[in-house]
């Protein structure tokens, strides 16, 4: 685990929307792993992305119909199964600390009866779920499809637990070194949890960009402003921090979309993710 001041989970992990709509991808076991591929139009694996996924797992439908907009924006997209069909339920979405406006309404006790679900939960599964466990399977799939025949450049994008993993993989790798895995060309990470700051953020060595909540209750003003400075100062180092007003832990993934604000803001990180890759996934290929 990397040195410095780590940030937890609480139970914004758990809160959130689910989204409408069908999946058009297909599933697949790469290196594996169970896989959901949603493909560009004409199949190109030139620009690859790999998505991480939050606590929900690879088979939640909010990461999967975003995966298919990255493959309409000309991604070949990867969601795997790095939590090894150890999910999260979806029921835990509306149980556990609403959209803010639902926020602002809680009685104390209802308060206190959803942050009691937080130990009894999340413990166990972090523990299962540590970076000894899940980092070598992240790093072991990027090797798998950085080796894919036709691939050229790699993205990681991550939420939440997921978003922390693609910050480290942006830390990147020599690849002419015998042994070295993982590491990717670019990543975006969106409301990340479990961060230490500054060891995250300090090897970063590729293109970072991250999407912030102004109401993450795991990033308060004071951390966020920790990685700000600290990024600011990595002058060779290409990056952007965009934050979100009034946004809660979740908001790219799991926004309440009959919020009109929270629905605008989930389609604008959407955008810096896509832009963000469009950007520094460009391919001697093309």
């Amino acid at each position: 685990m990397s040195a410095g001041q780590n940030i937890g989970m609480s139970s914004c992990c758990l809160s959130g929307a689910l989204h409408e709509g069908k999946p058009t991808g297909r599933i697949d076991n790469i290196g594996g792993l169970d896989c959901y591929i949603a493909e560009p139009r004409g199949g190109s694996k030139t620009k690859s992305v790999v998505f991480i996924s939050d606590i929900f797992g690879w088979e939640f439908p909010n990461i999967r119909l975003l995966a298919d907009q990255y493959a309409l924006a000309g991604f070949y997209t990867y969601i795997p199964d790095f939590l090894e069909g150890d999910s999260l339920p979806v029921s835990f979405l509306q149980n556990v600390e609403p959209p803010l406006k639902k926020q602002q309404e809680l009685t104390v006790t209802e308060k206190a009866t959803n942050a009691a679900v937080v130990p009894t939960t999340l413990g166990p599964w972090l523990i299962r779920h540590r970076e000894a466990v899940s980092k070598p399977l992240i790093d072991g799939f990027i090797n798998t499809v950085r080796m894919t025949p036709g691939t050229d450049k790699i993205g990681a994008v991550g939420f939440c637990w997921g978003a922390r993993y693609a910050i480290l993989q942006a830390h990147g790798v020599d690849l002419a070194t015998p042994g070295e895995i993982g590491g990717v060309d670019s990543a975006f990470a969106a409301h990340p949890s479990l961060v230490t700051v500054p060891g995250d953020f300090d090897p970063v060595s590729r293109p970072l960009s991250m999407a912030l909540g102004t109401k993450d209750s795991l990033l308060d003003e004071g951390t966020r402003g920790k990685i700000i400075d600290l990024m600011a100062g990595k002058k060779d180092v290409v990056h952007e921090i965009r934050l979100y007003e009034d946004q809660v832990h979740g908001f790219a993934l799991r926004s309440d979309w009959s919020s009109g604000k929270d629905k605008k803001a989930m389609d604008e990180a959407t955008r810096q993710g896509i832009e963000w890759m469009e950007k520094y996934l460009k391919s001697g290929k093309e």
